[in-house]
């Protein structure tokens, strides 16, 4: 593939300070680009490699300069004019899910971008020095995503959380399909050691999209996600395999997600440190319920 691009997203979160770190490479025709970028509850940063200090090892395992991440934690140590950063944060034992979070869409060839969740949850410790400030992760969780591919979807909403409890994800996006388009829905719904896949394959559907609100709805489930204050800000996204599309993340905002069976409600809580992207444009935006 002459277009390509493949990087992961390791969240930190503790009670006070949530941090994300997305190594990845991306390929043009034969010329390669590989970076770091960093984002917190107050900024982010893009920090660019050649494509020589990028290696890939089993798995989702990556090291990107003299920055290592493994199954067993993360190692940083950047030193440049606009940003000092070290660290090590020891990981648990991860959570993964019993099946691929693409389910059968997986084996569809021509799809222009894949999803893999590692780790739904898991413990972390440790400390991580950003220019200047320390953020103490001792006794927090972490969570392991992936993509691959050709290009983040057009339109899309991206939403993580880890709290006490559980942990949940959902990601929906226009998705094109030959000469079709159709909202694709995967994600995951950790509660009480129980947990529930949620997918266009299993006969998911969304209900809303506007307003900074999704409801999904699968079989006598339905899950809502409202985005209460955003802290938004930019990252870079892959298009065509070069990472020149911006994006806004928050990786640290206020959310509330309830999730229902048929009129039973089974949580509704609201997190202050969650993780949103809402990339939907007005064009796309839509409302199913019955008024």
């Amino acid at each position: 593939m002459k277009k390509y691009f493949y990087g992961h997203y390791f969240k930190l979160q503790s009670d006070k300070y949530t941090i994300a770190f997305i190594p990845s490479y991306s390929r043009v025709g034969k010329k390669y680009v590989a970076s770091l970028q960093v984002i917190t509850n107050d900024g982010s940063f893009v920090i660019d490699y050649d494509y020589s200090e990028y290696k890939r090892g089993k798995d989702f395992e990556v090291s990107i300069g003299n920055n290592h991440f493994r199954k067993n934690g993360i190692k940083l140590d950047i030193n440049r004019d606009d940003i000092k950063l070290s660290g090590d944060i020891v990981f648990g034992d991860f959570n993964v899910l019993k099946k691929d979070i693409m389910g059968p869409f997986r084996f569809i060839p021509f799809m222009e971008c894949r999803h893999q969740v590692v780790s739904i949850k898991h413990n972390i410790s440790g400390f991580i020095y950003l220019n200047g400030t320390e953020y103490n992760f001792n006794d927090s969780y972490g969570y392991i995503e992936g993509d691959r591919g050709r290009s983040f979807p057009k339109v899309y909403v991206w939403s993580e959380a880890l709290f006490n409890r559980g942990s949940v994800m959902l990601s929906v996006a226009d998705i094109p399909f030959g000469l079709f388009h159709f909202t694709g829905i995967i994600g995951f719904v950790n509660y009480e050691g129980k947990t529930n896949i949620i997918g266009t394959y299993n006969h998911a559907k969304a209900l809303k999209i506007k307003d900074n609100e999704v409801i999904i709805k699968q079989g006598k489930y339905r899950l809502y996600i409202t985005l209460l204050e955003k802290n938004a800000f930019p990252l870079c996204a892959p298009n065509l395999g070069k990472m020149d599309r911006i994006v806004k993340e928050s990786a640290e905002c206020k959310v509330r997600y309830k999730y229902m069976k048929d009129n039973d409600v089974i949580f509704d809580i609201t997190v202050s440190n969650a993780s949103m992207e809402y990339e939907y444009i007005e064009k796309y935006e839509f409302n199913k319920l019955k008024k």
